[in-house]
Order: structure tokens, then sequence, then C-alpha cells
């Protein structure tokens, strides 16, 4: 446990790509509690299961500086992820083409 304690700050899943910075305040083996420094806080601290937790770190610097490499390595893919897309969208429209030639050519035959 010593090893949590001495890494209170953590990076949380925000949404695809980006992480929030957390602190740490208590903690059991199966949740944390605390708050998020760079939000207003309101209300109470929050409580999450540990899985949430995504990383570690023992400063709020360190976490920090994680967060932007991370974001500057998700970023690295974006044209990758782009293409892979366009693709999607133009074989999702070849099979919606296929699909009405396929309805219009049955109704044309009976």
């Amino acid at each position: 446990m010593s090893e949590r304690v001495e890494r209170p700050w953590a990076l949380m899943r925000h949404h695809a790509g980006w992480a929030d910075v957390f602190h740490i305040e208590t903690e059991s083996p199966d949740s944390i509690t605390g708050f998020y420094p760079d939000r207003e806080t309101v209300g109470p601290p929050v409580s999450y299961s540990v899985r949430a937790v995504l990383a570690r770190f023992p400063t709020l610097e360190a976490a920090r500086a994680a967060r932007e490499g991370a974001v500057a390595e998700w970023r690295k893919h974006d044209a990758g992820v782009r293409d892979a897309e366009t693709k999607l969208r133009e074989a999702e429209k070849a099979r919606e083409d296929a699909w009405l030639t396929c309805l219009h050519d049955a109704a044309k035959a009976s």
C-alpha cells in the first residue's frame, strides 16, 4: 500500500485520447476518493473504483507531463484514423448502394 500513498496523483480516463489529473486523498483496496485539481470543485470529493485509474504518479507535475506526452502520442495516429474512417465510409456507401441496387433489381424482376 505504501507505493500507492507515495503516488497520490493519478490519470483518470475522461474520453478517448484524454485523461484528467486526479488527486487521491484516500483509498481502500477497491476504491479511491479525491478531487480534480484542474476543475472547479463543487460538492464533496468523488469516489471511483480503483480500475478507473490509468496511471499513478508521485507529483502533479509528473502526471501533467505524462498526460501531455500521451496526447502527443495519440495525435501521431490522427491521420491514420482519418484515412481509416474515410475508407470505412466508402465501404459503407458501397454496401448501401449494393443493397439498394439488389432491392430495385428484385422489384423490376417481379
